[in-house]
């Protein structure tokens, strides 16, 4: 069992990180920062702390991984420092393994949340016992242009600040994958979301349990025959859950991928599947064929999978704790969380 992290309340201090990409402190993106802390003060009424490499910019980032480590640990380390959110992902995190201090994690435990590359840095959490949260990062949905979605606002609300069940997470109404250039003059210039269709079952009958694990698919590739890798007893009757990235891999990729979970026998030990919303629907029909593929090559036809749900590289989002005990159904093609996320 993973450990949970308190609950976050009004007036508590968070920390923000760039783990991975460093745009947050490019002087041309300070403005979307800037935005997105806005939100975390007026909206959600926390006490925001820039970790002191966070916002040296792509450049700086880049170049040490150390630092950004160096910020990861400092963030859990201080006691006054309720919760932890990444500014954005990017595509180098791994970098940051000769860096982590484990113990220092597993003995602060607190909120962590991010999601796309920053499904590196949950695998630290994960080595080092704790739960942390695949959500919302501080540059895309906290400073989304306007305002927050009541969507993401309710289910941060719900995950983060309550403990809880957070119950049935229901679809979102509406979505969107607009890509408007983070330039402030798009600062009032609200994306245009588009009806959504909800969950799909796209195999399996009847009602599943299982705890969380899973990430962006293309990312948990880095941690493969790494110390990050989870041992097998996270695997026995878990829920995985995969959402691909803005790099829209091809379904043949997927179908690469998938092959080798089925090979380790992680898929076998599975008690579900959740897929989240493609960016921008890309390839969402060969995304679903691929799946039903790699399952009829390995008799497990039988095995739950709700797809199109609003986690990841899609906004609004909802939010998944990591080792929290969630239910498939697949009659009613619903997605419960049975139990709170923070203590």
């Amino acid at each position: 069992m993973l450990i949970k992290p308190n609950k976050l309340q009004r007036g508590d201090k968070v920390a923000t990180v760039s783990p991975s990409w460093g745009g947050a402190g490019d002087p041309e993106l300070r403005w979307r920062y800037n935005q997105g802390i806005k939100r975390l003060e007026e909206v959600f009424g926390l006490q925001v702390v820039p970790m002191p490499n966070s916002l040296k910019g792509s450049e700086y980032i880049y170049e040490n991984p150390e630092a950004r480590a160096a910020d990861l640990n400092a963030a859990f380390a201080d006691e006054t420092i309720k919760g932890i959110i990444a500014n954005i992902g990017g595509e180098d995190s791994i970098r940051l393994l000769p860096h982590i201090d484990f113990n220092m994690i597993r003995e602060n435990p607190k909120v962590f949340m991010g999601y796309s590359d920053v499904t590196v840095s949950h695998l630290f959490c994960h080595k080092a016992g704790i739960s942390s949260f695949y959500g919302p990062a501080v540059l895309t949905d906290f400073a989304e242009n306007v305002e927050m979605d009541a969507y993401t606002v309710d289910m941060i609300e719900r995950t983060l600040f309550s403990n809880e069940i957070i119950g049935e997470i229901k679809p979102a109404e509406e979505w969107t994958s607009e890509f408007l250039e983070w330039d402030i003059v798009n600062k009032d210039t609200q994306r245009k979301l588009q009806p959504n269709h909800g969950y799909e079952v796209l195999q399996g009958n009847g009602t599943v349990t299982g705890r969380l694990i899973g990430g962006c698919i293309e990312v948990l590739e880095f941690a493969k025959g790494t110390m990050l890798w989870p041992e097998e007893k996270y695997w026995e009757n878990c829920i995985l859950f995969f959402e691909t990235s803005e790099e829209k891999p091809a379904p043949d990729l997927l179908k690469y991928w998938l092959r080798n979970y089925a090979s380790q026998g992680i898929l076998q030990k599975a008690n579900g599947i959740i897929f989240g919303k493609p960016q921008d629907e890309a390839y969402y029909e060969e995304y679903k064929e691929v799946l039903l593929q790699v399952m009829k090559e390995y008799s497990l036809e039988h095995l739950p999978i709700l797809y199109n749900l609003n986690f990841g590289h899609t906004e609004p989002k909802f939010i998944l704790p990591y080792g929290a005990l969630a239910q498939i159904d697949c009659t009613k093609a619903t997605l419960s969380i049975l139990e709170s996320g923070v203590n």
